[in-house]
């Protein structure tokens, strides 16, 4: 299967003017997508959120929210906010990476096996441009969870077309990363490792944006090439 959508200049060094927001039906709330220094007062409610979320599971130090908060490696961030203005979830995409030491993946297989696997894998594909997802969370007290992550394993389809790059990746506990393959990802055959604990299994999970439209529920494609539009539009027009 092949699907054309409307692509935006390849360009690492974009800077909105402003947020770009759209309303979602399915969540019942507001996404905004920003760059921290466009609205930094968002951009730390965000941190602020994610390294709580974090926390209620005993893993806050994955946030390390002092260490990102001034933005630097960040290109993106998405939030989604209820009808009330409460943030319910969001994710960070940091910037096109130059090599596997840039990635977070090389600390969590640090002394795994997988670890060669996941530098090639991630050297393989920098030439052609590729994102980091991190820090997704969603809110614990949300009716609407799934829909909130289905929102949220569209991402990908945004980062792609607005910053240009091929890829996108991302490492999250496996069953979490079953609930993203609905935005065209594709879990990569790597071991997983017990990162940041025990109590986890964590993988790899790569976006092409060649072919993401193939492991895409058909569903996701529909409302992803609607907001790729969208977000296009807005970026065009200044």
């Amino acid at each position: 299967m092949s699907v054309e959508y409307v692509e935006y200049e390849s360009n690492v060094d974009i800077r909105f003017p402003e947020n770009i927001a759209w309303f979602d039906t399915d969540t019942d709330c507001s996404v905004v997508l920003s760059q921290p220094h466009t609205d930094p007062e968002l951009w730390n409610r965000y941190v602020d959120a994610a390294e709580q979320s974090y926390r209620r599971h005993g893993v806050e130090a994955v946030v390390d929210a002092a260490a990102i908060r001034g933005g630097a490696d960040t290109a993106l961030f998405w939030t989604v906010l209820d009808r009330g203005g409460n943030m319910v979830g969001g994710l960070r995409a940091k910037a096109p990476l130059g090599g596997a030491d840039d990635s977070h993946a090389v600390v969590e297989w640090a002394g795994r096996p997988g670890l060669a696997m996941v530098r090639k894998m991630i050297n393989d594909r920098v030439p052609f441009g590729v994102m980091e997802m991190k820090t997704a969370w969603v809110s614990d007290n949300r009716t609407s969870q799934h829909a909130i992550t289905n929102l949220l394993a569209r991402t990908a389809y945004h980062a792609t077309s607005v910053m240009g790059v091929q890829f996108v990746m991302a490492t999250a506990a496996q069953h979490v990363l079953e609930l993203w393959k609905s935005g065209g990802g594709v879990v990569a055959p790597i071991p997983a490792t017990p990162y940041p604990d025990e109590r986890y299994r964590t993988k790899m999970m790569w976006w092409d944006r060649r072919t993401m439209v193939n492991h895409s529920q058909p569903e996701q494609i529909t409302k992803a090439l609607h907001e790729i539009d969208a977000i296009s539009t807005r970026l065009v027009a200044g």
